[in-house]
């Protein structure tokens, strides 16, 4: 099929810039275009997008969230050409407004609408204090601007059952659900397991590092964090002495700690949460809360636990039961499975598929 993918920028290597790469394998030879692409920070096959004008502004590639209000702009100028079968958005912000030849069908995979817009309670640190007012002010517009370009989408598809049920209270529409791929062929089981608890994420509020590292705090187990982030040495001065920080790790690396954990612990509310299945995908248990897409991923009693995310005593509690309990390494992997990048490209395809198969 003649595929044009259109994703949010290009400056980092996480866990939408993974889905579009497997986008690109799905669709051989689909057209990739962005607002800002910084070749050294993406694999090759991303490298090559086609930018916006934003691309030429400076700093445009190093801080691209300050040039969040030109958005709406860049994709309105930002245009997919030759003869097309579909164009699919790569989402979280304003890549759903990308413009199509008319009767072009459009697929929007949906990591969440607009944070910023819609939950700007809970984004509001991202700005600085004197800001906020008029932030809070843009954020308005923002939501009748985002909800006009859902307009255009003729499908959505969303990566949890948490970001469908928010398409659907946000732009009143439906979506199906295709979860992002996962390494499931790297990730494996594999060696002993040990005694020591993980956590691994970015350091920073929302991720929620300060809850796991508090809960730790008067148990006898052992936790090993991995990840950066603003909050660390903060973290690291009221750890107690059973936490240990190993900042980043290469996936190598990070297999070997998944492998090895008694369980991972993430109490974020996640959109999806890849370092859940990927832990799964090891065999590894997971506590973690209870929401977002977590409840797509974590089986309670089968393959981890799902707690108040948001209450200490209560991962406390749950820590030690699963330090306790012994669950089926087997029935975790095979959860995981579920996540496997080919069953993603299958999906997208067939949701793609149907899509111009309705329009004619």
């Amino acid at each position: 099929m003649r595929v044009a993918v259109a994703h949010e920028w290009l400056v980092r290597y996480a866990g939408s810039e993974r889905c579009v790469e497997e986008m690109l394998v799905a669709f051989p030879g689909a057209q990739l275009v962005t607002t800002v692409v910084e070749p050294s920070a993406v694999p090759h096959s991303l490298a090559g997008a086609k930018p916006s004008f934003l691309q030429r502004l400076p700093g445009s590639r190093t801080h691209h969230e300050w040039f969040l209000p030109l958005m709406p702009l860049a994709w309105r100028t930002t245009r997919v050409s030759g003869e097309l079968d579909a164009v699919i958005s790569s989402s979280h912000a304003c890549a759903k407004a990308v413009r199509a030849e008319n009767g072009v069908p459009h697929l929007c995979y949906c990591y969440t609408p607009m944070r910023y817009a819609w939950d700007f309670r809970a984004e509001h640190q991202r700005f600085p204090a004197p800001l906020r007012p008029a932030a809070r002010a843009g954020m308005a517009w923002f939501r009748s601007w985002d909800r006009r370009t859902a307009e255009r989408v003729d499908r959505f598809v969303a990566i949890s059952r948490a970001v469908a049920e928010r398409v659907r209270r946000f732009y009143g529409r439906e979506a199906e659900v295709v979860h992002p791929p996962v390494n499931t062929e790297y990730f494996t089981p594999g060696g002993e397991r040990g005694d020591e608890f993980l956590y691994v994420g970015r350091l920073v509020s929302y991720k929620r590092a300060d809850l796991v590292v508090r809960a730790f705090a008067g148990l006898p187990h052992r936790l090993v964090v991995v990840g950066q982030g603003h909050l660390a040495e903060r973290l690291q001065a009221t750890a107690t002495d059973n936490v240990r920080f190993v900042g980043a790790a290469y996936d190598n690396e990070l297999r070997e700690l998944y492998r090895s954990a008694r369980a991972l612990v993430y109490p974020a509310d996640e959109d999806f949460g890849i370092v859940m299945a990927e832990a799964q995908a090891c065999g590894t248990p997971v506590v973690a809360a209870a929401a977002g897409g977590a409840l797509d991923i974590v089986r309670p009693g089968e393959t981890g636990w799902l707690v108040n995310g948001g209450d200490v005593d209560e991962l406390r509690r749950a820590i030690v039961r699963a330090a306790a309990e012994e669950l089926d390494t087997a029935a975790i992997r095979a959860n995981a499975v579920r996540f496997s990048r080919e069953r993603f490209r299958v999906e997208l395809r067939d949701a793609v598929e149907r899509l111009v198969a309705a329009r004619g």
